[in-house]
């Protein structure tokens, strides 16, 4: 796939503030940004932070206004593989990294969804076909509306009330798999197709000794979504933390995206966004 992107974010800042933006796309092999900017205006010093959930830009803005511009461009291409036989892997086998993925956080209460996990999915298949119907089970159980939910709006929350939106939907698939020991994560990203244009969420699962691309919206094509940042949940790859006293503006994103190819369906083709090398894997 070809793309290329835009983002822009509008604040006025009421106090001096320090900011810590998670915007840029996370660039590996299989994501080649060929043309990357980020742009303040005013112009302010920035400071380039790669962590293990991704790029971080800390900035520190003076009191007024603030504008946001991140520009990327360039390649994308996931792996694909055929779905049949990617089988969950034994608690015992999963390495070291992976572990943070199994307990409850913040957004995602798994030590809540244990009765309900079970009773519904507990007797399936275990593999990637189980995590599908986890997806299917939330797209049928859950209505789409925009506004629906807030930034403290949990999984057993939204399940309860029974709407959200995508971010909503990614923490309800993180908690049902980790209640059944299933490994996932959260994951922020761009995505073609999204209407009105906005950032998109959905989550991976540790299946096959990798992790796999899941999207309980079935939204967009899972070929054409870019990672931003991974977490545990949301609470890790917010698009701006901001220390200090400011109200957000406008904000605006585009996404164009060509050659992004046939979906061969999510029941017959896993998609994974991740590294394809093992030692990158493995360094989480």
């Amino acid at each position: 796939m070809k793309f290329s992107l835009s983002c822009r974010l509008e604040y006025a800042v009421q106090q001096p503030s320090t900011f810590l933006f998670h915007v840029g796309i996370d660039s590996t092999e299989r994501v080649r940004a060929l043309q990357e900017k980020l742009h303040f205006e005013p112009a302010l010093d920035v400071e380039s932070l790669q962590t293990h959930r991704g790029r971080v830009h800390r900035v520190s803005a003076p009191i007024g206004d603030l504008t946001v511009c991140y520009t990327a461009a360039g390649e994308h291409e996931p792996i694909i593989e055929a779905a049949a036989g990617i089988n969950e892997v034994e608690v015992t086998q999963w390495p070291a990294h992976v572990l943070e993925y199994v307990y409850p956080s913040r957004y995602c209460e798994s030590d809540l969804f244990g009765e309900t996990a079970n009773e519904i999915f507990g007797q399936m298949d275990r593999g990637y076909g189980r995590v599908v119907k986890i997806c299917r089970w939330i797209h049928d159980r859950l209505t789409y509306e925009s506004g629906s939910s807030g930034s403290t709006t949990s999984a057993w929350q939204t399940l309860q009330e029974g709407r959200g939106v995508c971010r909503d939907y990614a923490h309800v698939g993180i908690a049902m798999c980790r209640a059944l020991n299933i490994p996932a994560r959260f994951i922020s990203a761009y995505a073609p197709g999204l209407q009105p244009p906005d950032f998109h969420a959905c989550f991976e699962a540790y299946l096959g000794h990798r992790w796999w691309l899941f999207d309980p919206t079935f939204m967009v094509p899972r070929r054409g979504i870019m990672r931003i940042g991974t977490g545990r949940d949301a609470a890790d790859v917010s698009f701006a933390t901001i220390l200090g006293w400011v109200k957000f503006g406008e904000m605006g994103i585009d996404f164009d995206a060509t050659d992004i190819g046939q979906d061969g369906g999510v029941d017959e083709e896993a998609v994974t966004i991740a590294a394809d090398d093992t030692s990158q894997i493995e360094a989480g």
